[in-house]
């Protein structure tokens, strides 16, 4: 399968980059001040308990809830305040938590939601045959109402509809969420492949342990800051994220 291009800033390499940005939910101050960026090639994690700020940062990136101060860019241009839809078709995609998949619809019909705002219908073919090659059991079940699909399943199609917008940069919000120990794995292994295939990834993920095996550099965010920023493997060996995040004492 071959590589999809992505073109990062040209004065940085970095497809993305947060600078000093600070995140309100009405009156709540989210975030304060979050400088993070991701590279052309790469896989960057965000780590952090609940309520740390991870959600709020991919919501800051997709013009959910815009920030009040700081800069967000993309490519090199300035998306800080762009709307969604603009965002999106900029080739920003994510699979959000929790899925949020169409359960009445068929699997297949799924993956095409993910193209919506595509004008290149005849690449969709190409683009569907690719997320059956990374996920041969969405294929097996691309005629199935997707409500009925297991945990794992849903996760894939979630995935794969991201994909279906060919993005430059695909933001994952807790993917592992509510798996089974094997599709962990299994989520994790692709998501290793489609970086190999040329999409840097955001992502956001409860399993720490799983998120540093596979992630270049990471960040760990507490209250709303960046606590630590590093390469995962520094991370891995940190003495206060192994007691905070992957439970040793």
């Amino acid at each position: 399968m071959s590589a999809q291009p992505t073109a990062a800033s040209p004065a940085t390499g970095k497809v993305l980059e947060l600078d000093n940005v600070h995140t309100y939910y009405g009156s709540i101050h989210a975030l304060k001040g979050i400088t993070i960026d991701v590279g052309e090639q790469e896989i960057v994690t965000l780590l952090g308990a609940n309520g740390a700020g991870k959600s709020t940062t991919l919501r800051s990136i997709n013009g959910l809830n815009h920030p009040r101060r700081g800069k967000i860019h993309f490519q090199g241009d300035d998306i800080t305040n762009a709307p969604p839809h603009s965002i999106v078709s900029r080739g920003v995609a994510q699979s959000p938590e929790g899925r949020r998949l169409f359960p009445r619809m068929t699997v297949f019909e799924n993956l095409e939601m993910g193209a919506f705002q595509r004008t290149d219908k005849s690449g969709m073919s190409e683009d569907i045959d690719r997320v059956y090659s990374l996920f041969p059991r969405l294929a097996e079940r691309k005629s199935q109402k997707a409500g009925t699909l297991s945990g794992g399943e849903q996760q894939m199609v979630a995935i794969g509809r991201a994909l279906m917008a060919r993005p430059k940069l695909l933001m994952l919000d807790e993917p592992s969420m509510g798996l089974a120990p094997i599709f962990v794995e299994k989520i994790f292994e692709i998501v290793v492949e489609i970086n190999k295939q040329g999409t840097p990834i955001l992502l956001v993920e409860q399993n720490a342990l799983m998120a540093l095996e596979v992630a270049n550099r990471g960040y760990v965010l507490e209250t709303g800051k960046i606590a630590l920023a590093d390469d995962a493997k520094s991370l891995r060996t940190n003495e206060q994220v192994r007691k905070t995040y992957l439970g040793e004492s």
